[in-house]
């Protein structure tokens, strides 16, 4: 439950009247992308909305980030850099405390894929090149790999085909961002 259908519980707002809250807040937010119910059963169940997107290098350094909903509190630079940082070194860790009964290649173990916590989802998608793609959703967001997989398909189309970026430096490219938005958007 987002803090937001939290403060509308704690004032016994029906569930259905949170929801229109949600809808009229929604068209004063631009880069938030809200469930519209189109039912009365899908009154009850949360907005699905994608948070952020975190990309890492494969030396653990932070390389882009995107905040998609502006209701969110905002982090600063040097905490994101500090995340980026450690979750580099508890996913290397995760990576070789794979049991290696499980029959896997060496080469083939990853570390964190998913971490589930009640109010949010984290998604990492490890590239062959080492780059990590953090993305943070709600928790019941569907298709969240075809997500992760779309953001990395604008990344190698605009980013990586991109004959002024240099590999492992902070992604400034104005078609991938334009992309990025418009893919967060149509969802």
């Amino acid at each position: 439950m987002t803090p937001f259908q939290q403060d509308l519980v704690s004032r016994n707002v029906p569930s259905f009247e949170a929801h229109i809250v949600v809808l009229e807040l929604s068209s004063y937010q631009e880069d938030v992308n809200f469930y519209i119910p189109t039912s009365p059963s899908s009154l009850t169940s949360p907005p699905r909305v994608v948070h952020s997107l975190i990309i890492i290098n494969k030396a653990g350094g932070l390389v882009y980030n995107r905040s998609f909903s502006s209701h969110l509190n905002t982090i600063s630079v040097n905490d994101l850099l500090v995340l980026a940082g450690t979750f580099h070194g508890v996913h290397a860790i995760t990576k070789s405390l794979t049991p290696s009964s499980l029959f896997i290649p060496s080469n083939q173990r990853t570390g964190i894929e998913v971490l589930d916590s009640s109010s949010f989802r984290l998604n990492c998608f490890q590239t062959f090149t080492g780059t990590k793609f953090l993305l943070f959703t709600e928790p019941g967001q569907p298709n969240v790999e075809t997500i992760v997989r779309k953001v990395y398909e604008l990344y190698a189309d605009y980013v990586m085909k991109n004959p002024f970026y240099q590999l492992e430096m902070p992604i400034r490219c104005e078609q991938f961002e334009r992309g990025l938005v418009s893919y967060m958007r149509a969802k």
